[in-house]
């Protein structure tokens, strides 16, 4: 997050995510030929993407989470090794020393819970030594906000153009692509057929087990064309 006014997470999809195993194998798998050495994790959350990314990862892994309810569970498990060889900091990017500088800088569906998300998009490009990355996945598509959007606190849903044009000029782009053109089509049918407000334990279960693995077949056929996530990568020069 950008400032103390959302120290205070509010979403529980933290939770409600947890066990979606195929679905983070399958983000990680984009995401970790990307990622340079030294690593800021912005919005760690419960450690959820630290657990998947950074066992094997060598170099440094700072996990930045301003809500402290949500960061002591990282800490534990930096604590009982589950998370070894990572730092936990309750803080936001702007909090960091001035000298601090990173090869990666990572938002995995944070940047949309932000207000001012251009801002934090400077911010993290100030962050990255030349060559570094920022490395971004965030939910796809504003007609597809939804009550549960809103109740998690997210502020908008992303285009792979909307989600472009908040970051600074001075990086350059490496990627973009949307995933889960599967989990798009049910995504779309809970907004305007079924109208829930927040997907179930069972549906979650359903779009991981079955969904997904069929986004993995589709998505590079459709050249990443579609999906209910988009995934960016820019470099610093």
């Amino acid at each position: 997050m950008s400032s103390r006014e959302a120290e205070h997470y509010i979403g529980n999809e933290l939770e409600l995510f947890a066990a979606a195993t195929h679905w983070k194998d399958y983000f990680a798998s984009m995401i970790r030929p990307h990622l340079g050495v030294d690593v800021v994790e912005v919005g760690a959350g419960i450690g959820g993407t630290t657990a998947l990314l950074s066992p094997g990862h060598r170099g440094r892994w700072l996990c930045l989470e301003p809500d402290r309810q949500l960061l002591s569970r990282v800490e534990s498990a930096i604590a009982d090794g589950r998370l070894d060889g990572c730092e936990a900091r309750a803080a936001t990017l702007s909090e960091l020393a001035s000298e601090e500088r990173f090869d990666s800088v990572l938002y995995i569906d944070v940047l949309e819970h932000i207000a001012d998300d251009g801002a934090e998009a400077r911010r993290a490009a100030q962050r990255l030594r030349s060559g570094g990355t920022l490395i971004v996945l965030a939910p796809a598509h504003q007609w597809l906000f939804s009550p549960f959007d809103q109740a998690i606190g997210h502020y908008r849903r992303y285009t792979s153009a909307s989600l472009s044009a908040v970051i600074p000029a001075e990086l350059t782009l490496v990627e973009i692509r949307y995933l889960d053109a599967v989990g798009l089509l049910a995504s779309a049918g809970n907004r305007f057929i079924s109208r829930n407000s927040s997907p179930t334990p069972a549906q979650i279960k359903l779009w991981d087990r079955v969904l997904v693995p069929l986004s993995q077949r589709f998505d590079p056929l459709l050249r990443h064309a579609v999906g209910k996530s988009v995934l960016g990568v820019w470099r610093k020069p």
